[in-house]
């Protein structure tokens, strides 16, 4: 993460791994399918560590429900606190659960197949 991101607290804001757990599950969706899909819903999202300046993140993504027009994406983030001396240490951070739409071109909903 880079300074940009840092609230006055040195830690990174909320919003930003929020963002970057959105895109996350858009990419897994489109992994799934090559259609078009927007953010319906985020489901409860409780930061149990935070995100330090420096700290490298990662974002692991699966699909775990395919409806007509829907899929859910799981998405679980964790951060490598690369230390001085070459010590490293794994922490997860968040998980969310995130439901995408598959959309047209006239923006209404489309079904997906595979």
């Amino acid at each position: 993460m880079l300074p940009k991101d840092t609230n006055a607290h040195g830690t990174i804001f909320g919003g930003v791994i929020l963002s970057y757990i959105d895109m996350a599950g858009g990419i897994e969706c489109r992994r799934q399918f090559p259609k078009k899909f927007v953010t319906k819903a985020m489901h409860e999202v409780v930061f149990v560590a935070p995100v330090y300046l420096g700290d490298l993140v990662t974002f692991y993504t699966r699909a775990v429900r395919i409806g007509s027009t829907s899929i859910t994406v799981d998405v679980e983030v964790e951060v490598e606190r690369l230390g001085i001396g070459g010590t490293k240490e794994i922490v997860r951070v968040t998980e969310a659960e995130v439901i995408y739409v598959a959309i047209g071109g006239d923006g209404k909903p489309v079904t997906i197949s595979s």
